[in-house]
C-alpha cells in the first residue's frame, strides 16, 4: 500500500502512524485511557491549545455609528466633518478616526448590509448576541455561551466565557439561559481577578483541602440518589473556583512588561485588551469585550473623536499581537454594537438610532480576510447591495469558529438549534 503524504505541516499530520503506537505503548494503559498519554509531550499540548479555536467579542455598547467607523461617507449631507482613509486593504476605506485600525484591515473584513429592524437598546443587543428575536416567556443563550458549549472540552480548569467590562462585580451573569451556568459568562468588574481568588490568611492550606476532600465526599454520595442538572452546575463551580484560583496570574496585567503594557495605553480599554490577550492565549474559549457608550443623541462629532480614539490603538494592538503570536487564525475576531445610527444630524448635532443600514467588523478563524459584503447608497440610508439581518451573522460566527450552525443542542432531551433555522450564514465571507 502507498503512504500518505500530505502538504499540510499541523501537528496532527506531523504525528506519524509509528510513533502514535509507539507513544501509546510507552505511556502506558492507565494513561491512553484518560486520554493523555499521547499528548503529554509539552511541546504537543502546548500545539494543540494554540490550535483551539476562540472567540473575542468587542461591543461598543450604546450603538456606534458606521459613518464615523466602517461605512464613512465624506462629502455627503449625511457624511458629517471626518474624512475617509485608505486601508492595508486595496479600495476598502474607513473613517479617519481609525488609522491605527486601517493598518490592520488585511486581517479583518466589514460588513456593510446589516438590517436588523431593531432601535431599541435592549432588543437590539439581544438580537445582536443571540441572532434572535426576543419573545415573551422565552430567553435565548448569547453568542459567548453558544460558543463556549459548542467548543468546550472535557477537562477545562479555567472558565469557556469571561466578560471584561467597566464596573461588574465578577459574579456570572445570566447570559447562558438553558444552556446552564456553566456556560454564562464570568464578568470581570474593570478588568479586577474573580472575586474571593485568595484563600483567607485564617485559614490554612491544610483546613482547605480537608474541606474540599470532604465536599466532594458529600457531592458523591449526593449524587448517587438526587444528581441534577443544577447540582451538577453546583458541583463544576465548585471545582472551576479551584482552579480559578490556583491560576490567578491569568488575570494579572501587571505580570506584563511595562513596555508591553505601554503598547496598549493608559487607559482602561486599554487594559482591558492586554487582559483579553492573555485570556485567549490561556486557552479561554469566548472573550467578551465592552466599550462603552457609543449612544450619541448629541455631540455626535466629538464623542466619537474621543471614544474611538480610545478604541483604535489598543484594538489595533491586539489585532496584530494575535496575528504575531499565530492565535488569530484560530480566533474569530467581532467587533459589534446593537445597532447603528442615522444619517441624519438631529439639532444637537447628534445622530439617533439607526437599525435599517449599518456595519459589523470581523475577521480571523474562517473569515476570508479583506472582504466588504453589502453596499449602503451615497447618504447610507439603505441597504443596496447584500442586506442580512443578525441570523445571517449568529451562523456565520458560529461556521467560522468550525461549528455546524445548523446543528442542535439536545437540552433535558428536546433539541434546540443553535441558531436560527430561517437564516444561513454569508458564505462569501467564510474562507
Amino acid at each position: 500500500m502507498k503512504a500518505c503524504t500530505y502538504s499540510c505541516q499541523t501537528t496532527d499530520h506531523l504525528l506519524g502512524r509509528r510513533a502514535f503506537f509507539d507513544r501509546m505503548a510507552r505511556a502506558g494503559a492507565g494513561a491512553a485511557l484518560s486520554g493523555m498519554g499521547l499528548f503529554a509531550t509539552p511541546a504537543i499540548a502546548q500545539q494543540l491549545q494554540k490550535e483551539q479555536k476562540r472567540l473575542l467579542i468587542v461591543n461598543l455598547a450604546g450603538g456606534l455609528s458606521q459613518l464615523e467607523s466602517w461605512d464613512p461617507k465624506p462629502g455627503t449631507r449625511t457624511g458629517g466633518p471626518f474624512r475617509a482613509i485608505p486601508t492595508s486593504v486595496p479600495g476598502m476605506h474607513i473613517s479617519e478616526l481609525l488609522p491605527h485600525t486601517a493598518k490592520q484591515m488585511h486581517h479583518l473584513s466589514l460588513v456593510r448590509g446589516i438590517n436588523t429592524h431593531e432601535d431599541d437598546h435592549g432588543k437590539g443587543s439581544y438580537l445582536i448576541l443571540t441572532g434572535r428575536r426576543q419573545r415573551q416567556g422565552s430567553q435565548d443563550p448569547q453568542l459567548g455561551a453558544v460558543a463556549a458549549k459548542a467548543l468546550d472540552t472535557p477537562g477545562r480548569s479555567l472558565p469557556g466565557n469571561i466578560t471584561i467590562s467597566p464596573g461588574g462585580g465578577g459574579g456570572r451573569s445570566a447570559d447562558s439561559a438553558y444552556l446552564g451556568p456553566k456556560y454564562a459568562s464570568i464578568v470581570l468588574g474593570n478588568g479586577s481577578p474573580p472575586q474571593y481568588m485568595q484563600r483567607p490568611d485564617t485559614l490554612s492550606g491544610e483546613a482547605v483541602l480537608c474541606a474540599n476532600d470532604l465536599r466532594r465526599k458529600m457531592n458523591g454520595r449526593f449524587a448517587l440518589r438526587r444528581r441534577t442538572a443544577e447540582t451538577e452546575a453546583w458541583t463544576q463551580s465548585f471545582e472551576q473556583a479551584q482552579e480559578l484560583m490556583k491560576q490567578r496570574e491569568v488575570f494579572d496585567i501587571t505580570r506584563e512588561s511595562d513596555k508591553e503594557r505601554e503598547r496598549y495605553g493608559d487607559s482602561d480599554f486599554g487594559r482591558h485588551c492586554l487582559l483579553a490577550r492573555r485570556l485567549i492565549e490561556k486557552g479561554i474559549t469566548c472573550v467578551n469585550l465592552t466599550h462603552s457608550n457609543y449612544d450619541t443623541h448629541n455631540d455626535n462629532f466629538n464623542f466619537h473623536l474621543e471614544q474611538l480614539g480610545e478604541f483604535d490603538r489598543p484594538f489595533a494592538t491586539l489585532m496584530d499581537d494575535l496575528f504575531q503570536r499565530g492565535l488569530l487564525k484560530h480566533t474569530l475576531v467581532v467587533v459589534l454594537s446593537e445597532f447603528g445610527r442615522t444619517p441624519g444630524i438631529n439639532k444637537l448635532y447628534g445622530r439617533d438610532h439607526w437599525s435599517k443600514a449599518w456595519s459589523v467588523c470581523l475577521g480571523g478563524a474562517g473569515i476570508v480576510p479583506g472582504a466588504i459584503i453589502g453596499q449602503t447608497n451615497a447618504d447610507g440610508t439603505e441597504v443596496t447591495e447584500r442586506q442580512v439581518d443578525s441570523g445571517d451573522l449568529f451562523h456565520t460566527y458560529l461556521r467560522a469558529l468550525g461549528v455546524k450552525s445548523d446543528g442542535q443542542f439536545i437540552i433535558a432531551g428536546q433539541k434546540l438549534p443553535m441558531a436560527d433555522p430561517a437564516h444561513e450564514p454569508i458564505r462569501e465571507l467564510l474562507a
